[in-house]
């Protein structure tokens, strides 16, 4: 099959062409760097030409509420009006599992804005629901950092590690559309705090943690419910320890 990764060059969508590629398929990485362009609708007809699936995993390059909320409606919008028109059979897209519990985050209720695009479109689709990754933390630790103390939710995440979320895109792009949702999540849900914590401590950073429950994440309090997944997710393989093995 020919299935274009919109997003193709990123953590994600990079290791998705590469499964694919493995596979037999023709794994097109379409980005803006390979003169793919879902804003502006640059090179996106070619890419689509022939194309069977279209797995989107691409993001914004701005979090900021308005920002983010107009990249994911017109790069939505776009997108699924181009593969209408190509006659593409599957829309694969990476959302976040929970961003319908939290409509204080501008950048949640973006995703959620994408999710109801892809559900209104007439092409045929399957959303994955990912938890946080693994490779996020040390992110979320810079975000959450004044000083030399990092101030997070103690609420539980359920992380995932890239490959993981990778290796479940892959499946669900050679799979039949299930016209709906999957969430996939890490192994075990632990607080955030925890998750930071320890992965500085690997990292050799002196950086002192703080659990806050009033602490916010993208702009909303969380609870151990708000990010992390249902029962009868796909969990993937690896845990924190594997993880930051990894690392080392």
């Amino acid at each position: 099959m020919k299935i274009v990764v919109i997003g193709g060059t990123g953590l994600i969508g990079s290791q998705v062409v590469a499964n694919l590629r493995g596979r037999g398929h023709e794994a097109v990485a379409a980005a803006p760097s390979t003169g793919v362009d879902t804003i502006t609708g640059a090179g996106l007809a070619e890419a689509l030409a022939g194309a069977d699936v279209v797995v989107d995993v691409a993001n914004s390059p701005s979090f900021e509420d308005d920002a983010v909320m107009e990249f994911f409606r017109t790069a939505g919008t776009n997108l699924l009006d181009a593969e209408a028109s190509a006659g593409v059979r599957h829309h694969v897209a990476l959302t976040i599992v929970g961003a319908e519990r939290l409509p204080d985050s501008g950048y949640l209720r973006a995703k959620v804005a994408q999710e109801a695009l892809i559900e209104a479109s007439d092409v045929p689709y399957t959303i994955v629901r990912a938890t946080q990754f693994f490779e996020f933390l040390r992110a979320i630790a810079d975000a959450g950092t004044e000083g030399d103390t990092v101030r997070l939710p103690s609420a539980n995440l359920q992380p995932i590690a890239a490959r993981d979320v990778a290796a479940a895109v892959t499946e669900a792009a050679v799979a039949d559309p299930v016209n709906g949702t999957v969430e996939i999540g890490g192994p075990e849900p632990i607080g955030m705090d925890v998750l930071v914590r320890r992965v500085l401590a690997a990292d050799g950073d002196g950086r002192t943690v703080i659990g806050d429950p009033h602490a916010r994440y993208f702009g909303t309090e969380l609870d151990d419910r708000s990010l992390t997944p249902g029962a009868g997710a796909r969990l993937g393989a690896t845990n924190l320890d594997a993880w930051l093995a990894a690392q080392a």
